[in-house]
């Protein structure tokens, strides 16, 4: 989720620590939450070259490979993830859907396209023969409105509705005017908001871009990630700074409308544990239900991601 400059891993703790952890990774017996967020990478950059602009010292983590993330989730009883394509390797996902072949049932995942190359619904529908149940939309230096209304967007918008498939927009609360418009427009596209749509990432969270955040559950299709609690308000663990905002969400949303994500390597950067993230929907939110954490930390993301 972070810029690339505020990427910067203590490379050689992190290298180190999971290191010594590699042999942890057997699968929790009793697992059966869902990360609905995670990002991989690998250092062999010869197989899976970087996309133009990346460079290898830009990886930080130099890699992030299922065996390394495994040593995370496993522990927590975290056994099917969603894996969310990684920006060095921009519109070229081999490395998503080889670790998809390569864990079957394990991983769903999350694409990124060009949205003005030629036929987008051909490959927006080969892909998802290939397990991927969503695309990740991100406007870069694009003016929002421009960037929603061109004609490859508008395509992708369409196919979506037609294929069942998730548009999954990382955005920030001033963007989400634009983001509700789509949804006026294209009321069937089923829709994925990443990380409150980054309220309380930039600055305190406050209550306009909250305000925001909960006037898209007017949108029946539109789910949303609690996640990346260490890029958010206070970012400091246990996060129960955020507790507010999640009940908030919860009220407007419903639970079977969030599901928690960690935005791993991310969320186990210095200063943050796996275990830190999804304490605090399943430990320290006394406001949640057992049928709360049940949505959030499995179902929601089941029935999004997995076709469940």
């Amino acid at each position: 989720m972070k810029t690339l400059s505020r990427r910067q891993f203590v490379t050689s703790t992190v290298t180190a620590a999971l290191g010594t952890q590699l042999g942890m990774s057997a699968p929790a017996k009793d697992g059966h939450y869902i990360d609905a967020h995670v990002h991989v990478w690998t250092s062999d950059t010869e197989r899976y070259p970087l996309a133009k602009g990346f460079k290898k010292k830009d990886m930080a983590p130099p890699s992030f490979t299922p065996e390394q993330l495994f040593v995370h989730t496993h522990p927590q009883g975290v056994n099917r993830i969603v894996l969310i394509q990684m920006s060095y390797y921009r519109f070229d996902n081999r490395y998503m859907l080889d670790c998809m072949a390569a864990h079957p049932g394990v991983f769903s995942g999350v694409a990124i396209i060009d949205e003005n190359a030629a036929d987008v619904k051909g490959r927006m529908k080969d892909l998802a023969k290939q397990g991927v149940r969503g695309f990740r939309l991100y406007k870069g230096d694009q003016e929002v409105s421009a960037w929603l209304s061109s004609p490859g967007m508008q395509e992708m918008w369409k196919v979506a509705a037609d294929e069942g498939l998730n548009l999954c927009l990382l955005i920030n609360p001033e963007e989400l005017a634009a983001a509700d418009k789509m949804c006026i427009q294209y009321p069937q596209t089923p829709v994925v908001i990443d990380h409150f749509a980054r309220v309380g990432m930039a600055d305190a969270i406050t209550r306009a871009h909250l305000d925001r955040l909960l006037h898209m559950s007017a949108h029946p299709k539109v789910t949303l990630k609690t996640s990346a609690f260490y890029a958010l308000g206070r970012k400091t663990p246990p996060y129960t700074d955020l507790g507010g905002m999640i009940k908030e969400c919860r009220q407007y949303f419903g639970a079977q409308r969030l599901m928690w994500a960690s935005d791993c390597p991310f969320q186990v950067d210095p200063g943050h544990t796996y275990a830190d993230s999804i304490s605090l929907i399943r430990d320290h939110l006394p406001f949640l239900t057992a049928e709360d954490k049940a949505w959030m930390l499995g179902k929601t993301a089941e029935k999004v991601f997995f076709g469940a």
